[in-house]
């Protein structure tokens, strides 16, 4: 039954305008399908952001919830519990990483990761080893630091003085990179793929030369993969691809695949030189969010959902490329697994929000990436029916789009 109390005006009276959410309120999930208050259906092209990586309400997921809710709900971090350590240990067995730290969100992630550069630079070479180099349109986070260190000055003006020592440069230009990095250098940090800056990837050769550089100038290497790791582009994190090990690595989103879940993942030698007390969080590690965390990271570290991936992406690719013979919408279609943008051709530049809009209208929902990229982030596991659904939910939108023009 539909609360007639709760809708769409409810929000403009009692939430806090920094978001501006669709016109329906979806109230239901299953799989990649969603139902609004009305009873409404929508393919799910967006999975909250990159974040449901195995759909709505998957059966092992809700029954991993089910059943640590019964046993221990939280206890802080001045105990451990299992789920916790079990995760853990998951994680770098699957990586390159020997110690994780777990927090709630992919800024918290970042945050430590930040944290951690410093603290590590300043403790074992000298007080002044403190600069971070990021890059222009890069997205790591919400928090204070980790939206300074973001490169979209939209999101971080208008809070006073920000934190010093952050350079930014263009992304995938190894000769900006060498322009600015130096001996006061302590972490390059970047996201392989850039998300919220129009779904770019990093060039082989760009992420290589970054490992180089900060070898030569004894900096850290963070790799941001809050949004492309868990299985994101067809390998459990995309550091995978460039046959590189990072330094530090974050991940949220995916790994609680609708849980708030998040973690830092690096090597003992960084982790080191962290004490009781030198960090620390109040939910990260919650054993109910880790025990959803290890049944979806062994349902996303398997070969055929990694596979599967791969195949989705080729299969969405095509389909993109097809529509795109009829409606020329599309100057580029780029990306990774199921982190696929396609750039608004210029007569329609600047209109994502609208074709986002006329996509709900017609049942499906999307996300885009700025004003002029549209971005699929599908569930990992979503179906060719479901996909064919809601490519031809899109056609339709992309028949109002292109006729408005």
């Amino acid at each position: 039954m539909i609360n007639q109390r709760i809708n769409r005006a409810t929000y403009d009276q009692v939430m806090l305008p920094i978001y501006s959410p669709a016109d329906f309120i979806p109230v239901k999930g299953q799989g990649s399908r969603v139902w609004d208050q009305q009873g409404k259906s929508y393919i799910d092209f967006a999975g909250g952001i990159a974040v449901l990586a195995l759909g709505h309400a998957h059966p092992l997921l809700n029954k991993a919830l089910q059943e640590q809710s019964e046993k221990l709900w939280h206890v802080s971090n001045v105990f451990t519990n299992e789920p916790a350590l079990c995760l853990a240990q998951k994680l770098i067995q699957h990586t390159f990483a020997e110690r994780v730290f777990f927090a709630n969100s992919g800024a918290e992630a970042n945050e430590a990761a930040l944290k951690l550069a410093r603290h590590y630079a300043i403790t074992r070479h000298n007080p002044y080893k403190t600069k971070i180099i990021a890059f222009h349109h890069a997205f790591h986070g919400r928090t204070f630091f980790t939206v300074s260190v973001g490169g979209q000055p939209k999101y971080a003006d208008g809070f006073g003085p920000k934190p010093a020592d952050i350079i930014h440069v263009p992304f995938n230009s190894l000769d900006a990179v060498k322009a600015v990095i130096d001996s006061h250098t302590c972490a390059v940090i970047l996201e392989p793929i850039q998300g919220e800056g129009g779904v770019t990837p990093a060039t082989a050769e760009f992420m290589h030369g970054l490992r180089t550089l900060c070898d030569k100038h004894q900096a850290l290497l963070i790799l941001d993969e809050v949004q492309t790791g868990m299985g994101r582009t067809g390998k459990l994190f995309a550091y995978m691809h460039y046959d590189i090990q990072p330094d530090i690595i974050t991940s949220a989103k995916a790994l609680g695949s609708g849980f708030p879940l998040s973690a830092m993942l690096t090597t003992e030698d960084i982790a080191s030189v962290m004490g009781v007390g030198t960090h620390g969080t109040t939910y990260g590690g919650n054993p109910l969010a880790c025990a959803v965390g290890n049944a979806a990271f062994d349902l996303i570290n398997t070969q055929a959902v990694l596979e599967g991936v791969s195949e989705r992406h080729r299969w969405i690719v095509d389909e993109l490329q097809a529509i795109n013979q009829t409606y020329a919408v599309f100057s580029q279609i780029r990306g990774q697994g199921l982190l696929i943008g396609a750039q608004l051709a210029p007569l329609y530049a600047g209109k994502a929000k609208e074709l986002l809009a006329l996509a709900s209208k017609h049942g499906l929902m999307i996300l885009n990436a700025g004003a002029d990229v549209i971005r699929f982030t599908p569930s990992l596991i979503i179906t060719l029916e479901e996909l064919q659904e809601g490519m031809n939910a899109l056609r339709k939108a992309l028949d109002e789009f292109v006729k408005a023009e």
